[in-house]
């Protein structure tokens, strides 16, 4: 189950002590008042929590310790409100392992034209202050987010809820758990991956139990929970028999409310997050999970079909990202099925076997109860239904051997045109951005596989601001997408990672002679400094 964590963001105000003690005072009186009005603007997901004016190495260095070992810190925002030496903050900033946002702000909006002196430009420095700052978390070459406007602007505190979400998202991702019930659709080449370089890159433990353990679980679930369950699903969903025996339909769906109670329990017990099935490999299981996986998809667990660990675990991701809105539209594991080529009315019919969340959903879900061709056991109940209208988001992350990649796709979901009466699965309908074709074109020069995690509640910003925070690859498919231009974009990301990957072999052979880690979230990314010929 998704439950939000009371995260906190630390407001760090940077000053020296050149101006005096009258100056440093109202620089503490302004940051208190930004602190203050951001929390009272209503926008922002998470506390902001004011620290003291940051003047010294040791400070800062203290400061930046303390964040790291706050649990409840989930990023830290600085603002130089006078001039702060950049010199002061390379220690701190050396050894913080956590989301930065840097605000580029000042106190006052507008321009004290009828008053301002040279006091005033002492204590307001904001403008070079800032720049000083962030000169030197560039040479540092860490990844920080930078929101540029006035702190009263609602837009700027939307952009800092914005990187909020993405922060937590970075912390959170090295809490993901996912849990592989069998293994990858034999033969299948983009579900596969390198799961010990994710670990490393994102913190996800993959691991992989046989299918019967959890059968097992599935098993201890008494009549009474699962009955009790049953009239859960029939108090909420519409029930479409289309000429079944009651009885025989209801204890179809009796098996999945037992699964979704086994699965759960064992998820729990073991301390997973996300979770793939096979339905090659069922086991002792009478039916592919299809209702049981929906509706944990609904409550906050990952998914991934046939061992997609990947797709898992940026499911639970989207999830977490966004279990702070309170009227969230939806995330869900995806799959490209067919295509609607007519001119005019070009998209893409998302589905899958069974296993689309609900969360999706808009008006009516239906329970149904209908054969499935592949897996060889009973007809699997699922929970069927069209998706929302709107704006969203498609990803596919995936592993090119020498590196990960985010491929992130802006669509436009829709109402298809016709009811499908004979579909009985959960859809989406979407066309890709710029349009159907230029999108997929891209979609696949990039190597964009075919599950997505989709969502209808995070923008591409979001998602590359957490690739970068990774340390991966992420690649925009959007309204302004050309595909000459993609394509060159493809071969610099290629000449850019081969050439990082060449100097970490030269690194690793003994050839640096100096090594810089940058951590986020516990996890590194290194350069290299090679003997005076190549800095970066």
């Amino acid at each position: 189950m998704l439950q939000k964590k009371e995260y906190k963001f630390w407001f760090c105000t940077g000053s020296q002590d050149l101006y005096g003690d009258e100056c440093l005072a109202k620089v503490a009186e302004h940051s208190h008042k930004i602190v203050e009005g951001l929390n009272q603007s209503g926008i922002l997901p998470y506390e902001v929590v004011w620290k003291p004016t940051l003047i010294t190495n040791a400070l800062i260095r203290k400061t930046f310790e303390e964040a790291n070992m706050d649990e409840t810190c989930a990023g830290v925002i600085t603002w130089m409100h006078t001039f702060s030496p950049a010199k002061s903050w390379i220690i701190g900033l050396q050894e913080y392992r956590k989301p930065l946002l840097h605000l580029h702000t000042q106190f006052n909006e507008e321009l004290p034209y009828d008053s301002i002196d040279m006091d005033f430009m002492n204590e307001n420095q904001s403008a070079h202050g800032d720049r000083e700052y962030g000169h030197i978390v560039t040479r540092m070459r860490i990844e920080r987010k930078v929101v540029v406007g006035h702190w009263a602007d609602p837009v700027v505190a939307g952009k800092i809820a914005s990187w909020m979400r993405t922060a937590v998202g970075i912390v959170e991702s090295s809490h993901i758990r996912v849990m592989r019930v069998a293994d990858n659709m034999r033969n299948v080449a983009v579900t596969e991956g390198d799961k010990v370089e994710a670990q490393i890159k994102f913190g996800w433990e993959v691991d992989a139990y046989p299918v019967n353990e959890i059968a097992q679980s599935v098993d201890a679930v008494s009549d009474a929970d699962v009955n009790t369950l049953v009239e859960e699903y029939y108090d909420r969903y519409e029930i479409l028999l289309e000429g079944r025996d009651e009885k025989e339909f209801r204890k179809h769906v009796a098996v999945q409310a037992q699964m979704e109670i086994g699965f759960e329990r064992f998820l729990e017990e073991k301390n997973y997050q996300a979770i793939v099935t096979h339905f090659g490999d069922l086991g002792a299981l009478k039916q592919l999970p299809g209702l049981a996986i929906q509706r944990l998809m609904e409550k906050g667990y990952g998914f991934g079909a046939e061992g997609d660990w990947k797709v898992a675990a940026m499911v639970r991701l989207m999830k977490i990202m966004t279990g702070d809105l309170k009227n969230p539209k939806g995330t869900s594991m995806l799959e490209d099925y067919t295509y609607n080529l007519v001119k005019g009315k070009e998209g893409i019919l998302e589905a899958h076997m069974l296993e689309i969340c609900p969360s999706i959903a808009e008006g009516p879900i239906s329970i149904k109860c209908n054969p499935l061709s592949m897996g060889d056991r009973e007809d699997p109940a699922r929970l069927v239904f069209t998706s929302k209208e709107g704006p969203g988001i498609a990803t596919s992350l995936i592993d090119l051997g020498n590196r990960f990649r985010l491929i992130i796709n802006d669509v436009e979901c829709k109402k298809v045109e016709r009811p499908m009466p004979k579909l009985p699965v959960a859809t989406n309908f979407w066309t890709p951005k710029p349009d159907m074709y230029t999108g997929a074109e891209a979609w696949i020069l990039a190597g964009g596989a075919h599950h997505t995690a989709f969502t209808y509640d995070l923008t591409a910003e979001q998602m590359g601001d957490w690739a970068a925070a990774m340390g991966i690859e992420a690649v925009y498919i959007d309204k302004d997408t050309k595909i000459r231009d993609f394509k060159r974009d493809l071969m610099l990301g290629e000449v850019f990672f081969k050439s990082a990957l060449r100097k970490t072999s030269d690194c690793e052979a003994g050839i640096c002679v100096k090594i810089t880690r940058r951590y986020y979230n516990g996890h590194s990314t290194i350069n290299y400094r090679r003997k005076g010929l190549l800095r970066y």
